[in-house]
């Protein structure tokens, strides 16, 4: 039953994960206008971050199970939780970008 509640929390958390992979960190430069967006990286993160700790404790408790579909379920969401950080990165650099250039004050 703990195995199907953890197999649970992984599928419910999916389409967390996509919207961390998917969702710009500034929606005005996804679309080809020259413009800070100061709520585009904190709407990144408030995804990319869970995500990335439920996959990234699914993959280490998965893996260390030891059977063989275990293995490939830790490598899924190995991948899930790796496909995340780029994102991340682009929140965070653009986050800095933003204060560095003071345009997001408030």
């Amino acid at each position: 039953m703990r195995a199907f509640a953890g197999y649970l929390v992984l599928l419910l958390a999916l389409p967390l994960a996509a919207l961390a992979v998917v969702l710009p960190a500034n929606v005005y430069r996804a679309q080809g206008i020259a413009a800070p967006d100061c709520d585009g990286p904190l709407q990144v993160l408030i995804f990319a971050l869970p995500a990335l700790l439920i996959y990234g404790a699914g993959a280490f408790l998965a893996y260390r199970s030891g059977r063989r579909f275990h293995r490939i379920l830790s490598l899924l969401c190995l991948l899930v939780a790796l496909a995340t950080l780029p994102n991340i990165a682009e929140a965070a650099r653009e986050l800095y970008r933003n204060a560095v250039d003071g345009e997001c004050l408030g």
